[in-house]
């Protein structure tokens, strides 16, 4: 069944296919990679690959190479077309082969598989990034209504995994209570990672059984998924009281996203957003950690996928549009105290920004 969103996507796709002289537009996809798919057919892949392809009148064909998931999209997909090929791109260039000698592009061009650009009969396959990558990350408004209400169970949820962590407890443990609650709630995917310990914690990485004692800190980031729709929010909490090198530290982080966020509006680039957060690090004396050896992004986009571009680093030169749905988060290895998080979603405006997190921006202590 089509989510509320989907009429409206496949519209703005029609027309961004027009304005560019596209008749097909090939769109690939994975679980790692599956915005693009999922723009077009309103489905969320798990397994395998797909490749959908979309014509200009909107008649849509999802394939897929995983038989489980065929089935899946037929009962879950919003296009009525899906077929199940284990040769995935053998299909593929069948189909194409049909659409003669019409205008076809394809995205994401660099994960295409090799098989559909190359063969004893060449397909005139062209890059579609222009075609459907702005709508990728500006969104309708019918969109950023799902990623506010996604931000909204993202708070929800955070609260719950406050309560969770107690000492003694595994971080599995808090990880079950986060997904017994989103589930509960009709959430269907919740990208999730977490971190427990000091200096030496270096990142946060799915759980992996350690147990929450007294002095540690705890990180995550929660990333709920509604209606398609990915929002997150990343917190820092410390089992008992917090000590002053914690402190010290987490008010660098504080300032670091406060300056991050101030930055945001229509027209700034994603990397001045990054260089103003960054700027506090270095004032503190700690640029070397905001550097790639340390740390991946300052924040990035969010929608169909929970990491989408724009990606927020120094070097993105990518400018801020209304509609787009980032999260600014300074996420780095601290050397006094180990990994800490901190970050909110927001709605990029034309004089500045929507706050979509509510969670106060402290460093909680649970006794």
């Amino acid at each position: 069944m089509a989510t509320s969103t989907h009429p409206a996507r496949l519209k703005a796709l029609a027309a961004s296919m027009a304005a560019e002289n596209t008749d097909v537009l090939v769109l690939f996809g994975n679980n790692w990679h599956a915005d693009h798919l999922r723009y077009a057919t309103d489905f969320g892949i798990q397994e395998g690959q797909g490749i959908a392809l979309v014509r200009a009148d909107g008649a849509t064909t999802l394939i897929l190479d995983d038989p489980a998931e065929a089935e899946r999209a037929r009962a879950e997909a919003a296009i009525g077309d899906i077929l199940y090929a284990p040769s995935l791109v053998k299909e593929a260039r069948r189909l194409l082969t049909r659409e003669g000698n019409r205008q076809i592009g394809a995205a994401p061009f660099h994960l295409l598989p090799y098989g559909l650009l190359n063969g004893e009969k060449d397909l005139r396959v062209n890059d579609g990034t222009k075609v459907i990558e702005r709508l990728l990350m500006t969104k309708l408004e019918v969109e950023m209504d799902a990623v506010r209400r996604a931000a909204k169970l993202a708070d929800e949820g955070y609260a719950i995994f406050r309560d969770a962590a107690r000492p003694g407890r595994k971080d599995y443990e808090l990880v079950a209570e986060i997904e017994t609650f989103f589930r509960a709630k009709g959430v269907p995917e919740n990208f999730m990672i977490i971190g427990v310990g000091g200096q030496e914690v270096r990142g946060m990485a799915p759980p992996g059984g350690k147990v929450l004692k007294p002095g540690d800190m705890v990180t995550t980031e929660l990333t709920p998924c509604v209606d398609g729709y990915y929002a997150q929010i990343c917190r820092t909490l410390v089992v008992g009281e917090a000590n002053e090198a914690q402190k010290q530290a987490f008010a660098v982080y504080l300032e670091a996203m406060e300056a991050g966020i101030a930055a945001v509006a229509a027209g700034v680039t994603a990397a001045e957003v990054a260089k103003a957060e960054n700027d506090v690090f270095r004032k503190f004396g700690l640029g070397d950690y905001v550097t790639s050896e340390y740390t991946r992004v300052r924040g990035h986009g969010m929608g169909l996928f929970p990491d989408q571009k724009p990606q927020i680093l120094e070097d993105v030169q990518i400018p801020l549009e209304t509609g787009m749905t980032i999260i600014v988060h300074p996420n780095t290895y601290h050397p006094a105290v180990g990994y800490l998080v901190l970050g909110d979603s927001l709605i990029v405006r034309d004089r500045g920004h929507e706050l979509l997190c509510g969670t106060p921006r402290q460093l909680f202590s649970v006794q």
